[in-house]
């Protein structure tokens, strides 16, 4: 530290650098532990970084990093779409549904990316911008799941009717993107995904992944 830094600031960046080098979040003891500041500090710190989406908790108190750090920099939403654009087409026309990629908005989930396939007769229609709560519909569920590490295999979460009458949906977590927590899945109008689809989803989640590393 020199005299012309400020060490509030630096000790918020550096939450923000440590939290985006876990996958699963960092409770305040140990931020407090990592940053070598007492717990009032770090509590404060959270509270502030919170207060502009930097930050959010979930209610076990684990801090991540937040969807506000997307927004810092205005390309950064639309590169993330661009890069889950060929995965998801590539989904969406092999499977016949529509394939999108939700991501965590504190306790929402949040529809960032859709693609509906051109060749069926009808599908589900679903927009970018969607939001539903996150214990509720496939993608929210496998994030949830991902979370507590009990999602079996191949990997996948099933739902039928949770979001939309008459409709079904898979979507698989997105693993090993630091700082970023989503899914990538399919709904479509039917009484149960047909087997094929549940792994087609988990290939797609981690084509996505890939590209957003």
């Amino acid at each position: 530290m020199t005299a012309e830094t400020s060490q509030t600031l630096d000790r918020g960046l550096r939450v923000l650098k440590l939290l985006a080098d876990t996958d699963h979040g960092l409770t305040v003891t140990e931020l407090s532990n990592k940053l070598g500041v007492n717990r009032t500090v770090v509590y404060r710190l959270l509270a502030t970084l919170e207060q502009h989406a930097l930050v959010r908790r979930d209610l076990g108190g684990r801090a991540r990093v937040g969807l506000g750090v997307l927004r810092l920099g205005r390309q950064v939403h639309p590169l993330v779409r661009e890069a889950a654009l060929p995965a998801l087409r590539s989904l969406a026309e092999d499977i016949g549904a529509t394939a999108h990629l939700t991501l965590v908005d504190g306790a929402e989930a949040l529809a960032v990316a859709v693609v509906e396939p051109t060749w069926t007769d009808y599908h589900v229609a679903y927009r970018a911008g969607f939001r539903h709560p996150l214990d509720r519909g496939a993608a929210g569920r496998a994030i949830l799941a991902a979370r507590q590490s009990v999602l079996a295999e191949p990997g996948y979460t099933l739902t039928h009717g949770e979001l939309e009458a008459g409709a079904s949906g898979a979507a698989a977590p997105l693993i090993g993107v630091t700082g970023v927590e989503g899914s990538v899945g399919v709904v479509m109008l039917s009484d149960s995904v047909p087997e094929r689809v549940g792994q087609r989803v988990v290939d797609a989640a981690r084509e996505v992944a890939d590209a957003l590393r």
